[in-house]
């Protein structure tokens, strides 16, 4: 691999983690074409560590809060007289213990079907990626209409103006999200497109729900470099040091940008135009590898 290649590998990472159209399978139609079907999973996951490094900045405030309350919660202090309870996630401290017990609950349940789903990744063909692709654009047609107009159910209740009441995150969300998640391990399917779905399919606010779906890809991709460390010389030598800085370079500088552009059209609803490009991408694919 070249430095050249790393870098635009690295700008694909860093366009699609963030915007709902599968980075794992945009890279590995990008590999193909630049013949490049023997770069080990590794590459992928240090790239996704830079944007999870874009991830960990532009949501260091709310981290941070997550972090404290657990502290406070361990030592048992208690809460500041300063909260914000608009904040579904870490503005309370009664937010944000569930916040991380349902954090928790979506990484283990991501954990178990991820490494179902890391023996399939090798041999994944390209047509199933492709075919992914339009999966995720169907998960994000479903989402809008399932946001748009809500139904009452156990998990969801609605105001006398049929919107959603807004709370923290439930065990049941945390399971569907962790499920989700888990699914979007898969090349094509998109990871932030379906956990994002599967939020708004649960009744979670949209601006909740982009926090949440973010803030639970850390300790998901940490644990995907762990498994993937085992592979270290392999990338090394297939790939070399200087592609990867490159790549991961340009993944953390263009991952910011994506997830901030990402999380202003998750407030107004838009997330749905993706389904317009994932859907062609998808049917082109299918047809010409």
């Amino acid at each position: 691999m070249t430095v050249f290649q790393g870098i635009i590998l690295g700008f694909l990472q860093g366009v699609a983690e963030f915007l709902p159209i599968s980075s794992s399978g945009h890279l590995q139609l990008c590999q193909t074409l630049f013949g490049l079907e023997e770069v080990p999973v590794l590459f992928d996951v240090f790239l996704h560590l830079a944007t999870l490094a874009s991830v960990c900045l532009y949501f260091r405030k709310k981290i941070w809060n997550l972090l404290k309350i657990f502290g406070r919660w361990i030592a048992r202090k208690p809460e500041p007289e300063t909260t914000n309870p608009d904040d579904l996630l870490s503005g309370t401290d009664a937010y944000g213990r569930k916040a991380i017990i349902a954090i928790i609950i979506s990484t283990i349940i991501t954990g178990a079907i991820g490494v179902l789903t890391s023996k399939a990744l090798p041999d994944m063909p390209i047509k199933a990626v492709c075919a992914g692709l339009i999966v995720t654009a169907f998960l994000l047609i479903l989402s809008d209409v399932a946001e748009k107009h809500p139904r009452p159910s156990r998990f969801t209740k609605l105001n006398e103006d049929g919107t959603i009441q807004k709370g923290p995150v439930n065990i049941f969300q945390a399971v569907a999200i962790g499920n989700m998640q888990g699914f979007g391990t898969l090349p094509g399917i998109s990871r932030s497109g379906s956990t994002i779905a599967g939020a708004l399919f649960t009744g979670m606010d949209r601006k909740t729900a982009g926090d949440y779906s973010f803030i639970v890809s850390i300790p998901a991709i940490l644990g995907a470099f762990i498994l993937e460390l085992k592979d270290l010389g392999e990338v090394n030598q297939v790939v070399g040091a200087a592609p990867i800085i490159a790549g991961c370079a340009a993944a953390f500088a263009v991952g910011y940008i994506s997830l901030t552009y990402l999380m202003k059209l998750i407030r107004k609803g838009k997330i749905i135009w993706f389904a317009a490009y994932l859907i062609p991408v998808g049917i082109l694919g299918l047809m010409f590898f």
